[in-house]
């Protein structure tokens, strides 16, 4: 007998409310890196993704499925089993003659615990402290949303203390700056690659403020033992600079609101949160409540 699908997240829930909201751009890609820094799933990337020579679009191919395993509603187990099975033939040898594979219980709740940091990160530094009470109730959610994807979850915390025990050994033992890693923020340091079709003229003299932009966003959002492994300089000037913006982000949340929707959620979660004010007009599909968006924050 199959094992019925576990219930998805809905507008009720804080993941919801913040994990397709675009303030999250602004901590730029902290969680890809830091997935790309576990050994097993930097060389997965390494020996079977085209992450080296389209890494964009292989960023923005990955975030959508992720997002609809989020705001899917009743096709979110659905989604999040595709998500897994992209992943049954990425394995192979690692560099000491050890395998490794994808679907490994401890490597793909990895890449999952990167993205619910990216998130809780996201809301604290960039709209508003989170209460330990809301940090263990967006920690609860996650599991539900991790069990989506049909993969064990064995190596999952049982509750927020003991992720936060998780995740502090990750980043002192487990990570490492693996050569994926290194590659992912070269343009820190190199400069953003030309886009096809810019001719080279105009791209150098739009280059280096862009170029700046990216370095802020993406060292700024790294923890410091992060930095510290893929050796990206970072100043104490810069951190002081980093935490003004993020305060001047947080000073206009309270205009948040008034903008359009458009502006404020990325589309995975405009469409769910349509189809949820669809559900609580008409009972007959289902009576959804409120989507938790529409309050302030």
């Amino acid at each position: 007998m199959t094992d019925p699908a576990p219930s998805p997240l809905g507008p009720g829930s804080l993941t919801w409310r913040y994990f397709g909201d675009t303030r999250m751009l602004l901590v730029g890609p902290r969680a890809a890196v830091l997935q790309n820094m576990l050994p097993a799933l930097g060389q997965g990337v390494l020996d079977h993704s085209v992450f080296f020579a389209e890494t964009f679009a292989r960023l923005k191919r990955s975030a959508g499925p992720i997002l609809d395993t989020v705001y899917g509603g009743e096709r979110a187990a659905a989604t999040g089993r595709t998500v897994r099975d992209y992943h049954r033939d990425i394995k192979g040898t690692m560099p000491d003659g050890s395998r490794y594979h994808a679907l490994d219980p401890e490597t793909y709740y990895w890449a999952h615990a990167t993205f619910l940091d990216n998130m809780i990160y996201g809301i604290e530094t960039f709209v508003r402290p989170l209460s330990e009470a809301e940090k263990r109730r967006i920690y609860e959610e996650s599991k539900v949303w991790f069990r989506m994807y049909g993969v064990s979850d064995r190596a999952m915390p049982d509750d927020w203390d003991g992720f936060r025990r998780y995740w502090r050994r990750m980043l002192d033992e487990e990570i490492v700056a693996h050569k994926t890693a290194r590659y992912g923020v070269g343009y820190v340091t190199k400069g953003l690659p030309a886009p096809p079709r810019v001719p080279a003229p105009l791209w150098r003299a739009v280059s280096p403020p862009l170029d700046a932009v990216a370095r802020f966003i993406t060292v700024g959002g790294m923890p410091p033992r992060m930095r510290e492994l893929l050796d990206l300089p970072w100043s104490a000037a810069d951190e002081r600079r980093h935490r003004r913006f993020a305060a001047l982000v947080r000073k206009g949340n309270a205009l948040w609101p008034l903008l359009p929707e458009s502006v404020r959620y990325l589309p995975q979660a405009r469409r769910a949160f349509r189809e949820a004010r669809k559900a609580r007009r008409d009972p007959r599909r289902g009576g959804a409540q409120e989507p938790a968006r529409m309050r302030a924050s």
